[in-house]
Formats: C-alpha cells, structure tokens, sequence
C-alpha cells in the first residue's frame, strides 16, 4: 500500500453546537499534546482519567468516561466522582492490544439536585408537596426513555412520590439508591457537553509492560570454541536463560555482513580474513534485512530456534538497523535510496571526525521515499510472518519521524501484539518524540544516572511528569556499545548493585548477558566504554561458569519480579528518607517502596550504592500512606537471604555490606 500517513492528527468529537450546554469541561488527562498522540497502557491495565468540570452556579453535575475499541459501534462508559476543587476522576480498564479512543461528557444533573434541594428542605420542616410533583415529573419523564421492565418501575417510583404527597416514604422513594441507578440510566442528555477531543489509546501486550531481556550473539555459540555458530547450536542456551527468569531473547543483527570495509577486532580499520564483521554492517550478495546469514543456518532453522525459545517462556527479539553494507542489494537495486558524493562513490556514515566506511545511511530525503517506506515496513512484516513479535530498532532517532508515525501504525493496524523498542541515546525531546510516535519501550540515560540524587531525580522524571503516559523505560545496566566506567573501576559489587537497580526501578530491564553475568569489566582503553575485545568484532568463547560470575543472583531476583506484581510497573513508587549518624539523610543507602493497583504487593528494596564500604542508618517507611499509625507494628522479609524483621513504626535500621548482596529486597506485610 502506498504510504499516505504524514503524521498523527487529534480526533475531534462532532456534535452540533447547543447554547444550553452550560458545563465546561477542561484539561483532561491523560492527553498528550491535545490530542494529538495516544496515551500508552498494556492490555488490562486501568486507565485513571481526570478532569476540571464545573458549571455556572451550585447545579450539581455527573459525569462519564466514554470508552471504546477503535472501530466499534459501541461506547461503553464508566462514571467519573467529583475530587476536589472541581477535579473529577474516573478510570476503565484497557482492552486487548490494539487502539481505543475515549473522551469524558458531563451534565447538569436535575434530578440530582432537586434531591438535595428536597432533603434541605426537608430538614428545614418546609413544605416540600410542589417540589415532590417536580420530582415525580422528572422520573415520568425518565420512564419515556427507559426500556423494557425499567419503564414500568420507573411509572410506578413517580406514582409512589406524588401518591404519597409530603409523608415521608416520599421522600424515602426519592431517595432511594434503586431510584438513583435508574435515573443514572436513563438520564436526559439533551443538554450534555463533550470534551472537545476524542483521545487516543494505545494498548500494548503485557510484555511491553512487564519484560526481562537478555542479549547474546548467536554466533558465539558454537559447540567448537573459535568457530561461527548456528541456531541450532545457540539452542542449547534456552533452557538456562529460560531458568534464569528470562523472557525477551534480544538478538543482534542475524544478517549477511559485507565484506567491502570490513571492520577488525577491536574496530580495526582492516579485518583479517577469519574476521566476521560487525553484525551492523547489513548486507551481501548473500541478501539483506530478509536474509539469514548463511553460517548461522536457514530460515527453517531460525522458526525452530524461535519455536525452541517460546517453549522455554520466551520470545525472540530481532534488532532492526536500517542500515547497509556497500555489498547490500539495495544499493545495486535501488541506488536513489542512498546519498552519491561528487566523486561518485556512495555516502558512508560518519560522525566527524569519525568514519564508519562498511556502513551506508539510508536517504530519507530520496525522490523515491514512498518505495523506501513500504520497503522498510515490509522487513518488520516479514519477520512478524516468521514468529516474530518483538523488536528492538537500532538508532531511530537517525530515521523520519514521519516514517516510524506511519510505519508502527501499519504494522499495529495488522499486528497490535508487536511490540518495539527504541535503540535511542540521544537528546530527551528526540527520545520522546519517538515514545509518542507509537514505540513501546525506551531504552534510556539510566547507565549514567548513578549517585542517590541522580536516580532519585531522573525517576522523578520519568514516573512524574507526562512522561508515566507515553514513555516505558527499559533499564540496561550495559549494551554492546557501553561499559560504564562504574561498571570498568568498581569489581562484583558494582555488577550487583547496578542489577538490583534495574530490575527493581523499572519493569522493563535487560543486559548484555554474558558479559554482565561474568562482570566483564575491561575497557578497550582507559577512558572509554567499549569493551576491550568486543564482541561486536570478533566471536567469543564464554566460560558461563567461570568463577565470580553473578547468575545466581540474576536468576533470584528475576524469579522475585515474577513473584510480586509491585516490581511489575514502574509508575507507582515512593523513594523513602535514610538517615545516617547525625540525622543528616545517607547519600550511600537509597530506599524506595513500589506497590501493585490495589496495596496487595508492596515491595520495599534498600541498596547500598557504594560497592567498597558498609553502611548502617534509619529508615522511614511511610506508614501515613497506607492509612496506618506512626507506631504500626509490621514484618518485612527479605527475598534475597529469607531473613524476616519485625519493625514497629516509622523509622528502623538497616545496614547492608557489598563484600556480600550489597541490597534488600523486602515484601511487606502490613498485617502479619
């Protein structure tokens, strides 16, 4: 199909002007950007809405929350409840993944308030005979708009109130609760406002919510130390990561890699011939995006490997570079999709003064971009056609925006199970541009977010701010490309440290796997990232059980995210005050507690964050928060060493040591 989508467009609700609508109805959230794109939610998770609704003068107002899959005939609707200040909230639950819509309508409620009207009265000993016709009237009129059983009980609750003329069982009939759910039902909506917006929603798989990624080069898994490997041969990997409480295997490019600028070990400008390339460099004779590199098997073999990984719990992500080699067909084929310098010769990616000569940046700006759309929405396409569900896109934000607005919607219009993660360490605006274009999760600055304030205050960002409606976070401790230097300068500690964050912070985290299980920690040269060796250049041979390796501790606190939807979203958490000696609050301890919707999970995690010394201090748990006293006694037990502590009130001790599990995980029980 032709590209046709030049960029979301807010929906307006089209009702005919009435200047007897009296209620105002303003700044309605969630809404991002007016309307313009959809809030984001996973399938069965509520969707809390607010508004500012108010009338002129003291008439009361009810209001509701209309919702829908897109594309259905029917509205369903759910009451919204005054908060305060004129701030109305209301909430319903997310449906399967795919689009909905929603908008919020209000009314002057009359029957509402003649009944408050009446009960004033009422309590002021006035005669009320007049306003009990007016009443009565009301639910007359009410019984024309109802159907069936309800028409006739309604009749019948009028006749009650005007036969029973100023006693009191009139007014007890006027306010009764089987009275109030009709005339909720029945409502005269002659005169009701509409927001002026239909908002959207994009409702995502669970997993897009909820995932726990490891990352690995298929190749580096042959049974012959030294040489290629193959999906069949990665395949004896599953059932362990599938043990360690892994559900996202993340793969790298699985290509053909050119051979024209091959890259080296260590990124050497010249490869030798047993080189494999980087993964990044897509393409050969041997095909492109759609291709298979021949030395890890053929396309009947990847469906097993993918087949192999669900049976285990899990589901393979491919990453997508929209970039080439020089070798790629494309280039042959459609060379206007690529920038030609004056000499000649193709343009090579780089980023002054650094060259990338074996990759070549696709043109956005080509006369030929509507092929180039539909040719790039078809790789994710035909990979979905292979079992593939899950996607993680390298560097979009070097792409058109226009292009993923249109692209995802394409494919979600198809496949609404998909879910895509954005490669994209870049500036803030650009990283939520693309959340709002329809991405799933961001990948983001937590690997350089590592004093107490910076986690603190970049959490704040992310879960307090309009962000929480558009932007999942997917925390990696390290990638490929990045070794922090705390990661490089710090031993094991750092590593489980730097876990224990990830995991328990947000609901989305993932690491490069063999690496981190091993702490890998070598630079290629002090002051840099890359990892000394890396594999991005060269095939390995991991010693999976080589001492000091952490997969133990990965594999408990996986299996505790399982156990306790409170680390199962990220939104809702409370970082809580430790105090050191002195009083002064600890900059080495951090403590925050997470809970599921309804309070059932409550996870309180502690971290030291210093990898070399032990720190001791008070913590306060925020007992007011969950309706209980200052002196509430309570148990806490830690998910970690299964040691239980009975704590009584606010404030209790707590000292963590990073020569053992620098951090506790503790599941609260307000009630032992």
């Amino acid at each position: 199909m032709k590209p046709c989508f030049y960029g979301p467009e807010p929906h307006p609700v089209t009702s005919k002007f009435d200047g007897r609508s009296r209620v105002i109805i303003e700044r309605v959230s969630p809404e991002i950007d007016g309307g313009r794109y959809p809030v984001k939610r996973v399938e069965g998770e509520l969707v809390h809405v607010e508004a500012d609704i108010y009338t002129d003068g003291a008439d009361m107002l009810s209001a509701l929350v209309r919702y829908r899959r897109s594309g259905a005939r029917k509205w369903l609707s759910s009451p919204m409840e005054p908060v305060e200040n004129d701030r109305w909230s209301g909430s319903f639950r997310a449906g399967e993944p795919g689009m909905m819509e929603y908008f919020v309508e209000a009314w002057v409620d009359h029957f509402a308030t003649w009944k408050r009207g009446l009960r004033k009265k009422v309590d002021a000993g006035q005669d009320v005979s007049v306003d009990l016709e007016i009443g009565a009237l009301m639910v007359r009129q009410a019984s024309s708009r109802a159907e069936g059983g309800d028409a006739a009980r309604l009749q019948e609750l009028g006749s009650v109130i005007v036969a029973a003329g100023a006693e009191p069982s009139a007014v007890e009939a006027a306010e009764s609760s089987e009275l109030h759910e009709l005339m909720q039902r029945y409502v005269d909506k002659a005169h009701m406002t509409q927001y002026d917006l239909q908002l959207s929603l994009q409702v995502d798989p669970a997993i897009a919510g909820f995932s726990t990624w490891y990352e690995l080069f298929p190749r580096s898994w042959s049974c012959e130390p030294g040489q290629h490997g193959t999906f069949a041969e990665c395949s004896r990997m599953l059932p362990r990561l599938g043990k360690m409480g892994f559900d996202v295997l993340y793969l790298p490019p699985i290509h053909p890699i050119g051979l024209t600028k091959r890259k080296g070990r260590n990124n050497a400008l010249q490869a030798s011939p047993d080189d494999p390339g980087s993964c990044w460099a897509i393409g050969s004779p041997d095909g492109g995006h759609t291709a298979i590199h021949p030395e890890l098997g053929t396309l009947d073999d990847f469906r097993k490997f993918v087949r192999a990984a669900e049976s285990e719990g899990m589901q393979v992500a491919l990453d997508i570079a929209f970039q080439c080699s020089p070798d790629h067909p494309w280039v042959r084929e459609h060379p206007n999709w690529f920038v030609w310098r004056p000499d000649g010769t193709v343009q090579f990616a780089e980023n002054p003064p650094k060259r990338y000569e074996d990759i070549l940046p696709i043109n956005f700006e080509s006369e030929e971009w509507e092929e180039l759309w539909t040719a790039l929405r078809d790789v994710f396409l035909f990979w979905i056609a292979e079992g593939v569900r899950v996607f993680r896109v390298d560097n979009p934000h070097t792409k058109s925006f226009r292009f993923w607005d249109w692209a995802l919607a394409e494919i979600r219009a198809q496949h609404p199970d998909t879910v895509f993660l954005a490669e994209a360490f870049t500036r803030p605006k650009v990283m939520a541009r693309l959340a709002k274009g329809g991405y799933s999760q961001s990948y983001t600055y937590f690997t350089w977010r590592n004093t107490k304030h910076e986690l603190q205050e970049y959490l704040a960002e992310l879960t307090a701010t309009e962000l929480r409606e558009f932007m999942r976070p997917n925390f990696w401790p390290n990638t490929p490309d990045i070794l922090h230097e705390e990661l490089q300068n710090n031993g094991r500690p750092m590593f489980l440290i730097r876990l224990v964050l990830a995991a328990t912070l947000s609901s989305n985290y993932g690491m490069y796997g063999p690496a981190y299980e091993l702490c890998e920690h070598l630079p290629v040269m002090e002051g840099k990232e890359e990892y000394l060796d890396s594999e991005k250049y060269e095939i390995k041979a991991w010693d999976m059980d080589r001492p000091g390796n952490i997969r133990a501790e990965i594999t408990a606190i996986n299996r505790i995210r399982r156990q306790h939807p409170a680390l199962q979203q990220t939104a809702d958490i409370t970082f809580l005050r430790v105090d050191a000696a002195g009083g002064h609050e600890h900059d080495k301890l951090m403590a925050y507690v997470k809970k599921n919707e309804d309070a059932s999970s409550i996870v309180l995690t502690v971290v030291n964050i210093d990898p070399h010394a032990a720190h001791e201090g008070w913590l306060r748990f925020p007992l007011e928060q969950f309706g209980l006293s200052h002196d509430h006694r309570f148990r806490v037990e830690d998910q970690l060493s299964g040691a239980t502590y009975d704590w009584t009130g606010e404030w209790n001790y707590v000292a963590l040591h990073p020569a053992g599990m620098p951090a506790h995980i503790f599941s609260v029980h307000l009630h032992p």
